[in-house]
């Protein structure tokens, strides 16, 4: 007998989050990375600096000897499995997790990391912002801080933070994207961003059509027009949304004088490797790290 798929029943999404975190986490599978976070203000803007207090679990995995095209989700480890989100994408827990309940949105079969989104890429964005009140986000490939070349999607629930509803930058990205497609003049990166008027109770195929013309406008505004006929990306970028709006970031660059950023980094939370790095983050300041892992303007 064949087994049928378990497929997400609408409004459960954050319980399996919470459910397969407690056993995966029981059972080691899940493996966080523990950290601390201090607010960094530059000028008027503010941001979460998260700084690592113990790396060893990430460092131990990484030493383990892997074949050379080793890929975590090809098969992935059952114990981190979530939910059957639609026929191209599973939902897995973020093995080396920063933020409690990462969920990574997992291509079935092998697809490129810069490949460029298609609509079931948007369907699924639109499954997981229906039930999560979070940040969803793709690195579009190496330079622009992907960890895999296995295409994902992933989304983290908010606050990232207790003491904090909003991420740090998000009222200047939100207000950036009130007059449809714009940017905001304190970013000195190229960037994009328009609002979102949807209802997150339609169907995820009804409103997948809107998030995937948006995302192709707020490409052709950072000057990286979608060419569907060269089924990989022309160049790096960062997309980041929430229910309210999506932003576009133009890389090209994974990391600058040695701290990584990815699409996290332009929502305004940054991670380092210890307290030297938090200092040294401090010296140069967070909006020159972006605007130099971006493109400057």
């Amino acid at each position: 007998m064949i087994n049928e798929r378990q497929w997400l029943v609408p409004g459960t999404l954050y319980q399996h989050l919470v459910a397969r975190t407690q056993q995966a986490y029981q059972c080691g599978a899940l493996q966080p990375i523990a950290t601390d976070y201090e607010i960094l203000t530059e000028g008027t803007l503010e941001f979460i600096v998260r700084v690592v207090t113990s790396l060893d679990r990430k460092t131990k995995a990484r030493k383990q000897p892997q074949p050379k095209d080793f890929n975590p989700f090809l098969p992935y480890e059952p114990e981190l499995f979530v939910a059957e989100l639609s026929d191209t994408y599973v939902g897995l827990l973020n093995k080396f997790n920063v933020v409690d309940y990462h969920l990574l949105m997992v291509t079935r079969a092998f697809v490129s990391q810069e490949t460029w989104l298609d609509e079931a890429d948007c369907v699924v964005l639109a499954i997981a912002l229906a039930e999560l009140r979070g940040l969803a986000f793709y690195n579009s490939g190496r330079a622009a801080g992907a960890s895999q070349a296995h295409k994902h999607l992933q989304i983290i629930p908010l606050p990232c933070i207790p003491a904090r509803v909003e991420l740090p930058l998000e009222g200047l990205i939100a207000a950036a994207s009130l007059q449809g497609i714009g940017c905001s003049q304190l970013f000195p990166f190229v960037h994009a961003i328009a609002p979102l008027s949807l209802n997150w109770t339609d169907p995820p195929q009804t409103i997948a059509p809107t998030l995937l013309a948006t995302y192709h406008a707020l490409l052709s505004a950072i000057g990286l027009p979608c060419q569907p006929e060269h089924p990989l990306s022309s160049g790096a970028y960062n997309l980041l949304m929430t229910r309210d709006w999506m932003m576009m970031v133009l890389r090209s660059q994974p990391h600058f004088q040695g701290i990584e950023i990815n699409a996290l980094g332009f929502a305004g939370s940054l991670l380092v490797r210890d307290t030297t790095g938090l200092e040294h983050l401090r010296s140069i300041g967070p909006m020159t790290i972006l605007k130099n892992v971006g493109v400057p303007r």
